[in-house]
């Protein structure tokens, strides 16, 4: 919608006619015809005041200035993309930093985040080598989760996880892998060790 467009409309919300509307803000009724069917397009600053002050409005709202900070992307934080993780390493400590990312500011403030560059296909098809996920921090997650653990030392590992009474499972979606079973005794010994949950997948084309 154009300036003079929201002038035609925000005088037919207030009931007025041309000759009214004009009289207000000090024009004749020509140039407010101009004005409401764009043929002036440069309309003066204190004649966009003057009609935002009779519509009961701001000048921002009349120049569209409020729509387009409504649609303007919010701004995001900044993580790192690690290509590896690796066992004994806090994640604040791995230098192998090999991109960044964006995430909303109110994803950021429900905890700590970081990406993980995933390697291998025992996740396809939904992740893919080379694709990244963003990842929380945590040690635990719910039965059914997207997981990054650390087994046995190895680099963190991406997997589905299935919690049992008596241990856990890391499951791939690729059904060429095998699910791995580690019991509660394995996850104390080896260790197996959660350290984040998978809450997107943004994808590398």
């Amino acid at each position: 919608m154009t300036v003079g467009e929201r002038i035609k409309s925000l005088r037919l919300k207030n009931g007025m006619s041309q000759v009214e509307f004009a009289e207000k803000i000090d024009v004749s009724k020509q140039t407010l015809y101009k004005y409401e069917n764009n043929i002036i397009t440069n309309i003066p600053s204190d004649k966009i005041e003057a009609a935002a002050n009779v519509g009961g409005t701001s000048p921002a709202a009349l120049m569209g200035w409020d729509e387009l900070s409504k649609s303007a992307p919010r701004k995001g934080v900044v993580i790192n993309v690690l290509g590896r993780v690796a066992a004994g390493i806090p994640i604040e400590a791995v230098t192998d930093i090999i991109d960044t990312e964006e995430i909303p500011e109110e994803m950021a403030r429900t905890g700590e985040f970081f990406g993980l560059q995933i390697h291998g296909n025992s996740m396809e098809p939904k992740f893919s080598e080379g694709d990244v996920v963003i990842v929380r921090l945590q040690d635990d997650a719910e039965s059914g989760d997207i997981v990054i653990a650390m087994i046995n030392g190895d680099d963190a590992t991406c997997k589905r996880l299935r919690k049992y009474r008596d241990g856990i499972e890391l499951i791939s979606t690729n059904p060429s892998y095998e699910p791995m079973f580690f019991s509660n005794e394995d996850i104390e010994k080896k260790p197996v060790k959660i350290i984040g949950r998978v809450v997107e997948l943004r994808a590398k084309f």
